[in-house]
């Protein structure tokens, strides 16, 4: 039956109308006409295997198009790192340096690459610029690696990264320890003795005590193989079988061959201190005291001669109070928050050179930095111009945070050690970290009384208002902050529900600055972005210490010259661009000015 023209479907009807029109009244009708020869095919949407077992009824499944991205599984991740070290790509570092193949220690079993002819010919060209290092006047760490070779004076002779970054920078992991953490060797005296003398440690807690407890089920309670009636040991006739009961107390007394972070050991046997510690006389947990090896007696050690074995760690007269610990004077300081993703050592220095007095590292989270993972402990690199200087850690638990205070003051050079109690992210939430803790307050408790009485390193607490908007909570808690050991408490004026929608509540911060004991700073954070902003707070608000700067410095750096000048700075565009020329000469100092230092 043949149609009529107003019986022809509409999108024929319609795309000839518009073929019709002119370009201008295309556009009046909100439609914007692209020429033929530019116009895309429209791409293939894949699906999923759920849906294409649906439609194919299982039989068939048809292939992953170009146009979604395959996600690839750790293994397939780790094969091609492993084909890009073997490949001309991965040169070896010790060849790159100095473009000499006799420079690597380890020649033929090297696992990278050291064919300099490959390395040339796919390296891509030279980055238009100066090296930042020689512009510096020092001797470029990369060499041959460099995307600025081409403005090298002396060629390829290059210098030491390690010996660069010992130079200007701190708190980096050394490899011995990061094996032992790998391995789950590294033992935590100070931590596990406070956590045992607050009650928080338990079997479930402490896989080496796991360990330690599997062995004493072929061991006797007093550490004997054989006991006779007076509870004396038997000891063994044969000197093999001596050895090894040697070995096996040795291990049941914490020095074996595992690390300890305890850097002198007591003179007490393990025994002493456990009796002070369940009667009371050492308040502290005994966190300075570290196991002894104790050799094997048939009798028991005589009273006058453990009293006099007293060390100066265990004596309680010589403990420092949590109020005798080093104070930080906050009192109108310019804290620059610690800035997840983006508060990175470059960024500081920038905002440490534009006024900055106190900086602190990316929030990093416990456990991660417990398996000794150098991607999350190069988040605690500290540069020798940042003089105040504090690290954040995020965790969940007492026995977790108190282990790592433990580490991070052993291996880095910190003025502070920050615990996280209000960052909003899920990932951290579920995990029963950050905010999550607002609804905890007696695991709260716990947390801080343990990181604070296992290190002297000031601790700081960080915390929002609230978990849940209109639930404020924190000012019932503040009063007893300090008496948990807090050295000062930041307070973000938001809920987590909050995330960072809405304006801060500072009327709340004040009011729990107000509650707050005299001893104990408290700073406010939140919608800091002029110097007006910072000079009404602290003028409303005399018991204010400071106000943390987030936001407002990723905004504008410069805002702590404003607060220090008290001016508005009519900044210019080529003051801008120069902040930012040093924002990328200091990165390239920090991350390298090689293709990985560049893109990754």
């Amino acid at each position: 039956m043949d149609e009529s023209p107003a019986e022809t479907a509409p999108v024929p009807e319609v795309s000839n109308g518009w073929a019709d029109r002119t370009p201008e009244e295309l556009v009046a009708k909100s439609i914007a006409p692209v020429k033929k020869q530019f116009l895309c095919p429209p791409p293939i949407r894949a699906c999923s295997n759920e849906q294409n077992d649906a439609v194919s009824g299982g039989k068939t499944k048809p292939a992953q198009t170009s146009v979604v991205k395959e996600k690839k599984s750790k293994r397939q991740l780790k094969r091609e790192r492993q084909q890009a070290v073997k490949s001309a790509v991965g040169i070896c570092p010790e060849v790159a340096k100095r473009g000499d193949v006799s420079r690597c220690p380890y020649n033929d079993k090297c696992r990278f690459s050291h064919d300099i002819e490959a390395y040339k010919a796919q390296k891509p060209e030279d980055i238009e610029g100066d090296c930042p290092f020689m512009t510096a006047q020092e001797t470029c760490p990369y060499g041959l690696a460099c995307r600025f070779l081409g403005s090298h004076k002396d060629g390829v002779e290059a210098g030491d990264v390690s010996a660069h970054r010992r130079s200007s920078e701190m708190n980096g992991l050394s490899k011995d320890v990061q094996k032992l953490l790998w391995k789950n060797k590294v033992k935590f005296p100070k931590a596990d003795a406070k956590l045992k003398a607050l009650g928080l440690l338990g079997h479930a807690n402490s896989k080496i005590k796991i360990l330690e407890n599997k062995k004493d089920d072929q061991v006797v309670s007093n550490n004997c193989h054989v006991t006779d009636g007076n509870g004396c040991t038997e000891l063994p006739n044969n000197s093999d079988d001596k050895m090894e009961l040697a070995a096996e107390i040795r291990e049941e007394n914490g020095v074996d061959e595992t690390f300890s972070l305890e850097s002198r050991p007591s003179k007490k046997p393990r025994s002493v201190i456990e009796e002070e510690i369940l009667s009371g006389e050492v308040d502290d947990g005994g966190a300075n005291a570290t196991a002894e090896v104790v050799e094997p007696s048939c009798t028991s050690p005589e009273p006058e001669a453990t009293a006099d074995i007293v060390s100066p760690e265990s004596d309680r007269s010589l403990k420092l109070h949590p109020r005798e610990k080093k104070l930080i004077d906050f009192r109108e300081k310019l804290y620059l928050a610690p800035l997840t993703t983006v508060g990175n050592l470059p960024f500081r220095r920038v905002c440490k050179g534009l006024g900055a007095d106190i900086t602190c590292g990316e929030m990093a989270m416990c456990t991660n930095l417990l398996q000794g993972q150098a991607s999350e402990w190069a988040l605690l690199r500290r540069h020798s111009s940042e003089d105040l200087f504090g690290v954040q850690i995020c965790g969940a638990y007492p026995d977790t945070l108190a282990r790592t205070v433990e580490l991070v003051n052993q291996e880095c050079t910190v003025d502070f050690i920050d615990i996280n109690m209000g960052c909003p992210i899920d990932i951290v939430v579920n995990k029963g970290a950050g905010s999550a803790l607002l609804t905890k307050p007696m695991r709260m408790k716990g947390i801080v009384q343990a990181a604070s009485g296992t290190v002297d390193c000031p601790i700081t607490i960080k915390v929002r208002t609230a978990y849940f908007e209109g639930k404020n909570r924190i000012d019932s808690l503040i009063a007893d902050m300090g008496n948990w050991g807090a050295s000062a408490v930041t307070i973000h004026g938001r809920s987590r529900q909050q995330r960072y929608s809405k304006l801060a509540d500072w009327e709340y911060v004040y009011q729990c600055a107000r509650k707050a004991p005299d001893a104990l700073p408290v700073l406010g954070n939140g919608d800091i972005f002029s110097y007006l902003d910072w000079n009404k707070h602290q003028a409303e608000c005399p018991e204010l210490s400071t106000c943390m700067i987030a936001r407002g410095a990723l905004v504008k750096p410069w805002i702590f010259t404003e607060i220090k000048e008290q001016r508005h700075w009519d900044i210019s565009s080529g003051e801008r661009l120069n902040i930012l020329k040093d924002y990328v000469r200091l990165g390239l100092e920090h991350w390298g000015s090689d293709t990985k230092g560049l893109y990754y």
